[in-house]
């Protein structure tokens, strides 16, 4: 399975494509701000076409470029529905004061097709199969993505819910600090510790890493596995 990303714009927003290897489909996850031209450059590299682009959630800096990149594929955005409007107006996911830092108005519009994703589907493309869990807290539409390797190792992509050392704010509109916590136990905790993880800002790291070491996480229980 091929893996590749970069962090893309001022936001340093981690894009990723998930492909089962070079010269095939892929999927592109989460082109932020000034996405498209290093992606189009990583797509060549690889000699890789796109089949869907997947959101983690609505903010912008993971957004910004999904519209050229949709269109210019051919190829449908897929989102929660609780995040779909942020599509067409970023402002919705922004505090008042970053909205004045960009005059109250960022334009942007939906890509011509957009999905909604359910969660606990199993979405089949690229010749992956990727699973989608719901996890508010961050925004209400906040997803991850899971896949696993040949080898079996479980690669998460996981938007802002999870980064190495820390987690998602949730001071933002739509934002939920207890429901994270919910979303970071049942769905993030319960996998195992080899369980890579692919943050939307920062470095990879992995469950058992962030499970040891991540003062987010210290205390919360974990069904079927105690304190």
């Amino acid at each position: 399975m091929l893996v590749a990303g970069f962090p893309a714009g001022s936001f340093q927003t981690n894009c990723y494509v998930v492909a089962q290897g070079p010269g095939e489909a892929c999927v592109v996850v989460d082109p932020g701000q000034d996405a498209v031209e290093p992606l189009d450059a990583l797509l060549a590299e690889h000699r890789l076409t796109p089949v869907a682009v997947l959101l983690t959630h609505g903010h912008f800096d993971h957004t910004f470029s999904v519209t050229p990149v949709c269109d210019g594929h051919d190829v449908a955005a897929w989102i929660h529905p609780d995040d779909r409007a942020m599509l067409a107006d970023p402002m919705k996911g922004l505090s008042s004061e970053a909205a004045a830092f960009f005059g109250g108005r960022l334009e942007m519009r939906e890509p011509r097709s957009v999905e909604e994703l359910v969660d606990g589907a199993s979405l089949e493309l690229a010749g992956l199969t990727l699973r989608v869990d719901h996890t508010p807290g961050h925004t209400r539409g906040s997803v991850v993505f899971t896949t696993d390797t040949p080898e079996g190792v479980e690669v998460v992509i996981a938007g802002d819910t999870l980064f190495a050392g820390s987690i998602g704010r949730t001071d933002l509109p739509g934002g939920d600090h207890a429901q994270m916590l919910v979303s970071l136990r049942d769905k993030l905790l319960t996998r195992p510790d080899d369980a890579v993880v692919l943050p939307g800002h920062g470095p990879t790291t992995t469950v058992g890493r962030e499970r040891a070491s991540n003062p987010f996480l210290q205390g919360l229980p974990v069904p079927g596995r105690g304190l």
